[in-house]
């Protein structure tokens, strides 16, 4: 057996865990199905244990139009699991999981709160409270990434910021951003845009109770390139306004919205 038939088999047994498994009590239409990337890049072999990152993509779609919004563009550089071939995948909400299926749950219900989010205000909050289980559950795990002390960046702090109250205000511009205001946007450009700079406003209140949280990054790195095509066209003043905030809260990023700081 080659590495190479060991790399598609795993790859077709991810796949099917993560698309044939029902992730949620409600019924879906193939179509209406959740529009995501998952991307590994392993670094490291010894034996059937893995170690590598993994980028996770997802979007969904803005009404009435061809447009997909990105909801999620996250890298976790801290992946370690164990897979043996032609062991299938199997996930337990009580716990006793491989490090693999926890992470590959984790992630499915992290992109389900964040898409539910995105359509009815706190409507993930089933999918990360399952997320975050899986987190607690993972606290005696001798893999990296679910603990607190480990690091500002990884899947602890990121289910830690969702669940957070002193964080309420970044998922209540999730909704605000994607369901108040891209959504519209197909029947009044200025009043979406409008209400997507009030979703900012709401993530800088957010930003400025706990500065340079996780979550808040999560949101630029989704965002960042939509924000810029949003706002350029849009009047000196709103333009000049989401340059404040986003320089505030992501300063890293600044130079790329230098122009919408332009007269």
């Amino acid at each position: 057996m080659t590495n190479r038939e060991v790399f598609n088999n795993m790859q077709r047994d991810m796949n099917e865990f993560m698309n044939n498994r029902r992730w949620t009590s409600n019924i879906f239409s193939y179509d209406e199905r959740i529009e995501c990337n998952i991307q590994i890049i392993l670094d490291e072999q010894s034996g059937d244990q893995y170690s590598g990152s993994m980028q996770i993509r997802s979007s969904r779609p803005v009404f009435n139009s061809s447009y997909n919004s990105i909801m999620l563009n996250i890298k976790d550089n801290d992946i370690t699991f164990q897979y043996r071939e032609f062991e299938t995948l199997e996930f337990n909400e009580s716990g006793q999981n491989t490090n693999l299926v926890n992470l590959l749950a984790f992630y499915a219900y992290l992109i389900i709160g964040f898409d539910y989010d995105s359509f009815s205000l706190m409507g993930g909050n089933e999918y990360f409270d399952r997320a975050e289980n899986i987190v607690a559950q993972s606290q005696s795990a001798r893999e990296s990434g679910w603990k607190s002390f480990e690091g500002r960046r990884n899947r602890y702090w990121l289910i830690n910021n969702l669940q957070d109250r002193s964080y309420s205000s970044v998922r209540e511009s999730v909704y605000k951003y994607n369901r108040l205001g891209l959504d519209v946007m197909s029947d009044n450009v200025n009043e979406g845009r409008k209400v997507v700079l009030e979703a900012l406003e709401l993530m800088q209140k957010a930003n400025r109770t706990k500065l340079n949280s996780y979550i808040v990054q999560v949101f630029f790195d989704s965002k960042s390139d939509e924000l810029l095509n949003i706002f350029k066209p849009a009047f000196a003043d709103e333009r000049k306004r989401v340059y404040s905030i986003v320089t505030e809260m992501n300063a890293a990023n600044a130079s790329k919205f230098a122009e919408l700081n332009e007269n």
